[in-house]
């Protein structure tokens, strides 16, 4: 009997940390709830009035989306694959870079609460609703993800059972961001930032001391093919090249930190984007060290079972690649009291984080996008009522998207990244529609995303049914007692022959690291076609706080000789948008402006009392009350 096997289940020290971590998240949640405003205002609940710090904002940043996908699918894709995954913590530096200069000053300028106000103001109400709906697709389905990962998790290593993680995952989360709001949601992904940061510097360190430092694990992986980096091959159908993670990595998280509702939200929370564009490079670092920590983890793990000759996947000792970290944590912890309930704890934490902020962002979707413009008249208490009750009814959903997760036979990392680019490559062209081609209308936004979404599905579901061949560095098994047969998992990597799988299945072969680009492609396509075809809109009807120049926001260090031509003839609407900051500032001057250093802009379709309100209406003198 191994080590792994003899410590499969928990001992009172793990449930009492595990324990821990549960009521310490479930704590911030109720203290937030009964503290303050007691979330009884939407902005308290949504956007925590608007004044977080920067810090925690970014480290919510970094928990949001890497959660336990990274947790459990970084580590087993590095063992599998090899470590050319590293690249794509490098391409956050140039995310980073494109949504702090083109996307945070837009809404900031509109002051929005959803993102999709935006598409309302710069084309129509049935685009915001199509940005609504495809928004609600890819949140659920990505939230059944997370649920799932981390019980599979859990029911490795403890024995519990399955579906009864997944509910307490769904219901701990749903509980404490219902009650405590954004503020709560924010807090308690510090915390559980910090203990999955732990569960990762304990595998890392305790596995490179048995093995005899880092050099030796560096040595050993790169003798089993693990080290790889320079692969510079333009093939599309290449599972990961430098080409498919640099460029590909970057469309595919530009979709997440650009104009994702929960991005969007933490940004808005700030106040300023001064204050967002400095959270967002302390997370763009955080998420560099995560990854990092991640892809080391994996790395140390390949090495343990290298120098033992034995790999656990291929002697068939876990079922499924995403077990095999929480095997390896058995193997180094399993008689050390309460280090499996660290590394679990770690697991549940990176998901907590990632549902809560998911339920709120729909919440706030929902409640800004459908309910008040069918209730307008609607109390202020009432609204923010009927907004917790829509995000615990999305905490309920969720849960049974979890079951649809576990029906498909993919690596949780895969099919995350997956569904970033199946969903988030469209909803990144329709606004790009908006902010970057002034030629499109809302016809040709409209079909282009259905378009969009479309191909993305038929693409998606076709690698699903017949999945590309991606190769995989041998594994080591001279050490295992068993006979390998043609059931195990290495003999899986075989390239199907013609026969096996029809002609149309060579679309399938895209790699999954180039969907957001190429569906964000197919979108812009679409649209423009659509729009020249229908009516092209001309430049100068469009406000200039709708527009986001590339020129001036990335190659601002260019002389104007240069930049000039670059902006095809949109001098004067830069010029109209920047007497339209200027008034603005001006205007903060008097004290009516909304945050502090920020541009908050009044669309000609607010209400009179909105336009009070909002110090960069068009007009900088008061407003009188309308009856």
């Amino acid at each position: 009997m191994s080590e792994a096997e003899e410590f499969s289940t928990f001992g009172v020290w793990d449930y009492v940390v595990f324990g821990g971590m549960l009521c310490i998240s479930l704590a911030i949640g109720f203290y937030h709830g009964c503290t303050g405003k007691k979330q009884s205002t939407t902005e308290e609940f949504l956007l925590a009035d608007r004044n977080m710090n920067p810090i925690p904002v970014a480290m919510s940043l970094v928990a949001s989306f890497i959660s336990a996908i990274t947790v459990l699918g970084t580590p087993a894709e590095v063992y599998i694959y090899g470590s050319m995954f590293w690249l794509f913590s490098f391409t956050y530096i140039f995310v980073a870079i494109f949504v702090a200069r083109l996307f945070i000053p837009m809404f900031f300028r509109l002051n929005v609460t959803s993102a999709n106000e935006y598409l309302e103001k710069r084309f129509n109400k049935v685009v915001r609703i199509c940005g609504t709906l495809t928004f609600f697709l890819y949140m659920v389905m990505y939230m059944g993800i997370v649920i799932y990962a981390p019980a599979l998790a859990l029911n490795a290593v403890t024995g519990l059972s399955l579906w009864g993680a997944v509910l307490a995952t769904g219901l701990v989360c749903t509980v404490y961001t219902t009650v405590g709001g954004m503020k709560a949601v924010l807090w308690t992904d510090v915390f559980q930032t910090c203990v999955m940061m732990a569960g990762f510097l304990a595998i890392i360190i305790e596995g490179s001391s048995r093995l005899g430092g880092v050099g030796n694990v560096w040595t050993i992986a790169e003798e089993g093919g693990r080290i790889d980096f320079w692969n510079f091959d333009f093939d599309p159908t290449i599972r990961h090249t430098f080409w498919s993670i640099v460029i590909g990595g970057s469309f595919t998280w530009c979709t997440t930190f650009g104009v994702n509702q929960s991005q969007v939200q933490r940004y808005m929370s700030t106040g300023s984007s001064t204050k967002a564009t400095i959270a967002l490079f302390m997370a763009a670092f955080g998420m560099v060290l995560v990854v990092s920590s991640a892809c080391f983890s994996g790395l140390v793990m390949y090495s343990f079972y290298a120098d033992k000759q034995c790999d656990p996947y291929s002697s068939n000792k876990v079922d499924q690649t995403d077990q095999l970290i929480p095997y390896f944590m058995l193997e180094l912890f399993g008689s050390i009291p309460g280090l499996p309930g660290l590394f679990t704890s770690a697991v549940f934490s990176a998901a907590l984080s990632t549902v809560s902020s998911g339920l709120n962002s729909l919440a706030a979707v929902t409640a800004e996008d459908m309910v008040k413009p069918c209730f307008p008249r609607m109390s202020q208490s009432r609204y923010t009522l009927t907004t917790k009750l829509i995000g615990l009814g999305f905490g309920l959903l969720c849960i049974l998207m979890a079951y649809v997760t576990s029906l498909l036979n993919q690596g949780v990392l895969q099919l995350a990244l997956s569904l970033f680019g199946i969903t988030g490559g469209p909803l990144l062209g329709l606004f790009s529609l908006g902010l970057f081609f002034p030629w499109s209308n809302s016809k040709g936004a409209a079909t282009g995303l259905i378009c969009g979404l479309s191909f993305a599905f038929w693409v998606g579901i076709g690698a699903i049914i017949y999945p590309p061949y991606a190769y995989k560095p041998p594994l080591i098994t001279s050490g295992c007692n068993f006979t390998l047969t043609t059931s195990s998992p290495l003999m899986t990597t075989e390239v199907p022959t013609e026969q096996e799988i029809p002609s149309i299945a060579n679309l399938y072969t895209l790699s999954y690291s180039w969907y957001a680009c190429v569906y964000w492609l197919v979108t812009v396509f679409v649209g423009l076609l659509v729009s020249f075809l229908t009516g092209a809109t001309r430049s100068k009807d469009i406000d200039p706080v709708l527009r986001s120049h590339c020129v001036d926001g990335l190659y601002c260090f260019l002389p104007e000789v240069i930049k000039k031509p670059l902006r095809c003839g949109d001098d004067k609407l830069i010029d109209k948008k920047e007497d339209k900051e200027e008034m603005m500032v001006l205007d903060e001057k008097t004290g009516n402006m909304i945050g502090t250093g920020d541009v908050t802009m009044a669309t000609e379709d607010a209400s009179d009392d909105t336009k009070k309100e909002d110090a960069c209406y068009e007009n900088p003198l008061p407003v009188n009350p309308v009856a």
